[in-house]
């Protein structure tokens, strides 16, 4: 609004959308067959005035509607046989039908209103108003006489919405903040059910998208995942920990995720998609906590010692590192949290779930699990076994083969080192071969096409072209209703859904399918039937997407000084896209459109008075129409529109013969006379800037591949082609284009966020890479400005634990091993590594880092107790062998039911592979190196100590006699 009065004449308002961020959630289309659209709207206000009363809701708005107009259609002849001026008509119709105050009057002890009458009740009456003839008597004409009055709609419209063939006007609702849609959609059906008695017969409501259904049926199904998990949890502890001990920490898993829910809603934190996937993420690292404590617990307790010493014991020994290991565990997803990208928002309530959730179950595993653990677990001490050999706890074959595997492991230990860093190497390599992407498609059973016609095509012809593809659209057996929003600017009924721009080139078509899986297998069949269908337009066909992104996966932006070079180049660049194979290639600036000019001759225009507005404002009513006042009937204010006939509207060559009025000759003119001729130009339609630099941003999409292996062939030659400043491509010199790539497989080409590419010998003119790949730089870049910096807090928590340097060191290092496991899963798997797998792998570091502290911990304690170095890192291990491997298998098995899900399931690959592969490693490459660093030799500091066999102490008993 500040800027308004700096506008150039004529231009503006600016118009600023400050709800765009307002997401539609239940959208409807209300038809009727054989109501005119004046009937549908008169249900639709109705609607629009019951459903604001609904609880939750913020705001009912109608799309698609058309406003019934009044035309005044002006005959030319007869207006110039009577010496009647359009003027005339516009002051007439103007002044006819405007509110005025009347004044009031005293009358006794009544103080009463003047209001006189005369507007119009009926458009009929129009034809009864007079106009005064401009001619030699100047006498009074009707306005009948000289003009034909109709009423119809806007002509033409500027928006159009369709439901399977058939005329509708769109509803859509929103949300307020906070609110629950799936109690406004309760609410909304209810409502509707009330209204039914008033809704015409023949006219129903049929839903483009209703979100408070999908939101019940995805809660509904991760609920089931949860409970897939959980219960999945629970026979894992039962079956490796026990019956009681399962059940015990069973129990305490089911109070921690309670707890999570209690604390999300006092801080806010709504069930979505996102924040019960955390849930499921979280699930197996909820039990961690109660393992280590429980496993502790029932050593002792069957060793003879008293429950209330062990419980006091294990939580004193254990509480801090456990404190700490989970702390370091939720800083692995504390980037995401503080993340001011748009992807952050849209996945910050991921790291609070975490957070909360995690967090409770180390207060629960120091609290509640040691009581539990007092009042379940069986006491009775076993001394001998069956043949009369001492009962150890860590006898079984498989706790020997673990240790004899970390015997070999340290005996061989720069072998083995050198194995790991071989193998890790292989992965890095085999990493280059993963596919990428942003985020995923959606599970939604929609899919959307969008079509361009030829810029500036008239929005009939566009309808026109639509309802071919709707019509053969109709016909597929997968499909069950087709919506069609013609004109642009329609509604925003899904977060991830941008609208695009009005325009009368445009429409979108939401296609409902009975199963989404069925989506993948018709995308590119549809895309390229529709290409033969609407052979002059741009198709593009496309899934919905489950995270944040708009318009083309590959974008392009190209900027300099001059529209025509900019044209140029980007016709090079459309020619490159569509020799690789892209689909939907467009441009925003679109074609040049054309303008007819007549030449205006000054100096018989001067001599007659009339000016260039007079001429446009003339032209304007003889082809488009000028909307000349209102018409107010009941609750409507109906533009009142002067136009020419349809037979001198339809003809262009009519402009000679307009008349006109002249101030100078007091008389109506033909056009003819201040005109010397007409020239038919091209000009551009659009215009856009980027930072305020002339630019021109080009889309394309892939057809039956990812974003990332189009762009990686793409890419190179555009910058190629185009001619890229290779002394200044990213702030280093090169050769070739060819070298700049010669270090990256056909799969990792990479995008800097805004990174801005000068062209060489063209001063002022560069490229930028934008779409997909610019979304995930951007991503990555707000995580990558965070994750130093929890990066460096995981590290001061692991020094304050452990009091040393070298500690740390060996735990850090054995981070980069998830990468083994991670390349493995998404390579096997066949998922891209994207934005949810980059989480995944966070998350993953977390996990590592918690279950090498708690190694590394016990380690220590056993050498404080001064026994052997050496014994006590194999003891350690063969110790926390089931903890960190139960903690392990319940992660990797509590997300089993996330692989169904197309949001989670590549960052549950990351994680249930990489964690695999990790935690063996882990158990193995960590005593390793503690025995490198520390300069432990094989066999102990004692070597007559050495044993080819280990048997374990129990922490708190008697120590064991060596076996040999």
């Amino acid at each position: 609004n500040d800027y308004q009065s700096r506008l150039p004449p004529g231009a503006g308002p600016s118009i600023v959308n400050d709800d765009f961020g307002d997401v539609f959630g239940i959208y409807m289309a209300l038809i009727g067959d054989g109501y005119t659209m004046a009937e549908l709207y008169e249900h639709a206000k109705l609607l629009r005035r019951d459903l604001l009363l609904v609880q939750d809701v913020k705001r009912v708005t109608l799309w698609g509607y058309h406003l019934e107009t009044v035309y005044v259609e002006m005959s030319r002849a007869k207006m110039s046989a009577l010496g009647i001026s359009q003027q005339d008509i516009y002051d007439a119709l103007s002044a006819k039908n405007l509110p005025i105050d009347g004044g009031r009057v005293r009358l006794g002890a009544d103080y009463l209103a003047i209001n006189p009458t005369g507007e119009f009740t009926s458009e009929t009456q129009f034809g009864d108003l007079l106009l005064s003839s401009r001619g030699g008597e100047g006498q009074l004409v009707y306005l009948r006489d000289v003009a034909t009055i109709s009423r119809g709609y806007d002509d033409p419209p500027a928006e159009i919405l369709r439901f399977d063939g058939a005329q509708a006007i769109g509803i859509g609702i929103s949300t307020v903040s906070g609110g629950n849609v799936v109690t406004m959609g309760e609410g909304l059906k209810e409502k509707l059910r009330d209204l039914q008695a008033q809704t015409p017969v023949g006219m129903e409501l049929r839903a483009i998208s209703m979100q408070s259904d999908a939101v019940i049926a995805s809660i509904n199904g991760f609920v089931v995942s949860l409970l897939q998990a959980v219960a999945i949890v629970f026979v894992v502890l039962m079956i490796f920990m026990g019956l009681r001990s399962g059940l015990i920490i069973g129990a305490v898993l089911l109070i921690t995720i309670s707890g999570t829910f209690i604390f999300m809603g006092t801080m806010g934190v709504i069930l979505e998609r996102i924040s019960l996937g955390a849930l499921i993420i979280a699930l197996g690292m909820l039990v961690d906590n109660a393992i280590v404590v429980t496993d502790g617990m029932q050593v002792r307790i069957e060793s003879g010692m008293d429950r209330v010493k062990a419980a006091a014991e294990v939580v004193g020994q254990n509480a801090m590192p456990l404190l700490g290991a989970t702390v370091v565990a939720i800083l692995a997803f504390a980037s995401i949290g503080t993340s001011d990208d748009s992807t952050g928002e849209f996945c910050r309530s991921l790291f609070y779930v975490i957070l909360i959730s995690l967090m409770l179950s180390w207060f629960t595993a120091v609290t509640t699990t040691p009581l539990f653990c007092k009042l379940f677990l069986k006491g009775e001490k076993k001394t001998t076994t069956k043949k009369g050999k001492s009962d150890d706890p860590y006898a079984g074959k498989v706790y020997r083969g673990y240790a004899g595997l970390l015997n070999a492991a340290i005996r061989h230990r720069w072998v083995t080192v050198g194995a790991i860093f071989g193998v890790f190497l292989l992965s890095m390599w085999g990493f280059g071969s993963v596919s990428q992407m942003f985020f995923p498609n959606s599970t939604r059973p929609q899919f959307f096409v969008e079509v361009w016609q030829p810029q500036d095509t008239h929005i009939r012809d566009t309808e026109e072209t639509m309802a071919k593809a709707e019509e053969y659209l109709l016909t597929l057996p997968e499909v069950t209703h087709v919506s069609n929003a013609i004109g642009g600017g329609d509604l925003r009924f899904l977060l991830t859904y941008t609208p695009n721009g009005a325009s009368s080139a445009y429409g979108a078509l939401f296609v409902d399918v009975s199963d989404y899986k069925l989506i993948g297998g018709m995308v590119d069949e549809v895309q390229l039937e529709l290409e033969e269908i609407m052979p002059e337009a741009i198709v593009n066909v496309r899934k919905f997407l489950l995270g944040p992104g708009e318009g083309g996966k590959i974008q392009l932006r190209i900027s300099g000084t001059d529209d025509a070079e900019l044209r140029r180049l980007t016709a090079q660049v459309k020619q490159i896209m569509q020799e690789e194979g892209a689909k939907a290639i467009r441009d925003e600036w679109r074609e040049k459109v054309k303008v007819v000019r007549p030449e205006l001759a000054e100096a018989q225009a001067r001599q007659l008075g009339i000016t260039r507005p007079m001429v446009a404002e003339q032209l304007q009513a003889a082809f488009s129409g000028k909307q000349t006042g209102v018409y107010r009937e009941r609750d409507e204010l109906l533009p009142i529109v002067a136009r020419a006939p349809e037979f001198e509207r339809s003809d262009v060559d009519n402009i000679r013969d307009l008349q006109i009025w002249s101030p100078a000759a007091r008389q109506n003119v033909p056009m003819r006379q201040v005109l010397t001729g007409f020239a038919t130009e091209y000009e551009d339609g659009i215009r856009f800037r980027y930072n305020r630099i002339m630019t021109v941003r080009v889309h394309c999409d892939p057809l039956g591949e990812l974003p990332s292996e189009l762009l990686a062939r793409v890419k190179p030659r555009v910058e190629m082609e185009v001619g890229v400043d290779l002394g200044a491509y990213q702030g280093r010199t090169y050769d070739s284009v060819e070298q700049m790539y010669s270090g990256y497989s056909d799969k990792t080409i990479k995008v800097t966020e805004l990174d801005q590419i000068p062209l060489a010998g063209k001063p002022g003119y560069f490229i930028a890479w934008g779409g997909e790949a610019e979304d995930s730089a951007r991503a990555q870049a707000a995580l990558a400005a965070s994750i130093p910096i929890f990066f460096g807090a995981m590290v001061l928590i692991v020094i304050f634990l452990f009091n040393a340097i070298r500690t740390p060191l060996i735990i850090f290092l054995t981070v980069p091993l998830a990468l083994i496991g991670v390349t493995a899963g998404l390579l096997v798997f066949k998922q891209p590594f994207g934005f949810m797998a980059l989480l995944g792998l966070l998350s993953l570091v977390g996990m590592l880092i918690k279950n090498s502290i708690v190694l590394i911990e016990e380690i220590n304690r056993q050498i404080g107790t001064g026994k052997d170095r050496f014994l006590a890192v194999v003891d350690s291990g063969v110790a926390r062998m089931r903890p960190v491997m139960m903690a392990a298998a319940t992660t990797i098995l509590g997300m089993v039911p996330l692989l169904q899900d197309a949001f989670f399931v590549s960052m549950a690959v990351t994680i249930m592979v990489g964690l695999l592969v990790a935690t063996v490693l882990t158990l193995v490459i960590v005593p390793v190196l503690y025995t490198v660093f520390f300069r432990i030799p094989f066999g102990g500091d004692d070597p007559a100590a050495a044993r080819s066999s280990v048997v374990t102490t129990v922490p708190g008993g008697p120590e064991p006699a060596p076996a040999v």
